[in-house]
Order: structure tokens, then C-alpha cells, then sequence
């Protein structure tokens, strides 16, 4: 016994394939008038041969009718998708516009170059290969090739702000310093960092700094901390002066005075 899910089916694919016929074009027409309202070009279309280019000025309006139909049975049919494509076989650019079409098959579409749409391609001196694409799931897609149409050249884009941000810079050229050159490591932690250790004004100083690490080595060995309070006290009246003395020295030395 046939399962019921496989007539469903059955009845299914042969239900689309009575459905699915060819679309074509009903007293396909188009209209060209200027800014006025003068007509100035009209003509049925044959779609067996294109006819002469059309031209449009830079206000001139393009009308365009038809009507959609089954080849079998010949009444109106919406199609799920329908465009009107403008090809530049020059520089390959296109555009798609969607056309309107009622649910009888009627479309009207208007190319105002007054105000144009973004869809229509870049255009220089060639002209634009204007076709129709029908698109349903129950027909087969159809495509029209209509006429070729001369438009107005197009004007160049404005240049977006940050444009120049994007534009190839000149090679980056690194220049680095030679090496610097440092004297031995004893002597530039001795006597370069201090160029003056061994000056007169700066050798008390120094030896009453060392005099301090002597007692408090002296201190770790033998002294008790009353007696190293007492020697530090002593040492500490010569150090204050001799300090400010090698920092008056230093000073000067810095400023140039010295």
C-alpha cells in the first residue's frame, strides 16, 4: 500500500509542474517627455529586436508600461520578483531597480533624471543596457532584453573628508644616534658622577661621611650604644658644616661661578 505522505508528494510535483509555465510581456511601451510635459519619443517595444537607442537630457522623464502574463492562458500574473537592470557593458558597472507590479500584472515605472536613483550605474558616453528580470516559484525565470538608453554623463563623486588619510605617505626614513660611548665602569661610579670628589671644599666632607662608617663599624665590633650617641653627637657638629660648605661648592660649580 502506498504510504499517504507519498501522494501528497506526488500530488505535489505534479501540481507545480502544470503550474509552471512562461511569463511574457503585454504591449510593452515606453514614453520619453521633457520638463514641459512635451512628449517627446514613444513606441511600442518588440521584444524580438531593440530599437533605436533612447536618449534622455538631463530633465527629460522616462515612462515605461507592460503587462505580465502566462503564455498559456494569457492573463496577468504577479511575479514574486520583478527588476529592471541597466548594465554598462563599458565599465561593468549595473544597477537593479524594483519595479511594482500589480496583482493583474500591470507595471509602470518612471526614470526621472531629474532626480535619478541611486541605483542607476556611473554613465559616461556608453550607453546602459536596460533588461527586465522576472522572478516567480511557480514560473520559470524570464529575462527581457528592452532597449539601450543613453542617459547624461554622470558627475564625479564628491570627496569624502578623511579621503586623504588613505593615501599612500612617503617612506619612513629612521635615523638613530651613534652609540654612545661610556668610560669603565669603575671610574664613572667613582669620579665622573662626582667631578669634584677629591676638591678641597668637597675631602672633609667626604671623610666625615666616613668617619660615621667607621663608628658604626667600630660599633657592631666593640661600642656600646651610649658612647656611639656620644660619638655621633661630636661628629655630627663638623659634618653639618663641611656639608653645607661642599653643597655651596657644588652649586657654584653648576652655575659657573667657581
Amino acid at each position: 500500500m502506498i504510504p499517504r505522505i507519498t501522494l501528497h508528494f506526488t500530488w505535489l510535483v505534479l501540481a507545480i509542474c502544470v503550474h509552471a509555465g512562461s511569463l511574457s510581456l503585454q504591449n510593452p511601451r515606453f514614453t520619453i517627455t521633457s520638463s514641459t510635459a512635451a512628449q517627446l519619443r514613444a513606441d511600442t517595444l518588440s521584444l524580438a529586436e531593440k530599437p533605436e537607442p533612447l536618449k534622455l537630457g538631463p530633465s527629460d522623464t522616462l515612462k515605461l508600461t507592460f503587462q505580465i502574463t502566462e503564455n498559456s492562458e494569457g492573463k496577468g500574473v504577479q511575479p514574486h520578483q520583478t527588476f529592471l537592470r541597466f548594465y554598462d557593458s563599458a565599465s561593468g558597472e549595473e544597477g537593479i531597480q524594483p519595479v511594482r507590479v500589480t496583482p493583474g500584472g500591470k507595471a509602470k515605472f518612471e526614470l526621472n533624471m531629474a532626480r535619478p536613483p541611486a541605483s542607476l550605474p556611473p554613465t559616461a558616453d556608453h550607453p546602459l543596457e536596460v533588461s527586465l528580470i522576472l522572478g516567480s516559484f511557480v514560473h520559470e525565470p524570464t529575462k527581457f532584453d528592452l532597449f539601450d538608453l543613453y542617459v547624461p554623463p554622470s558627475h564625479a563623486p564628491a570627496p569624502h573628508p578623511d579621503e586623504a588619510k588613505f593615501h599612500e605617505l612617503p617612506l619612513i626614513h629612521h635615523t638613530f644616534r651613534p652609540e654612545q660611548k661610556l668610560p669603565p665602569k669603575f671610574w664613572s661610579k667613582i669620579g665622573l658622577r662626582v667631578p669634584h670628589l677629591f676638591s678641597l671644599r668637597i675631602i672633609p666632607f667626604t671623610a666625615l661621611l666616613g668617619a660615621f662608617e667607621a663608628l658604626l663599624c667600630w660599633y657592631w665590633i666593640d661600642l656600646k650604644l651610649g658612647e656611639v650617641l656620644l660619638y655621633g653627637g661630636i661628629l655630627a657638629v663638623p659634618t653639618i658644616f663641611a656639608g653645607k660648605t661642599a653643597l655651596a661648592a657644588t652649586g657654584g660649580w653648576r652655575t659657573g661661578k667657581n
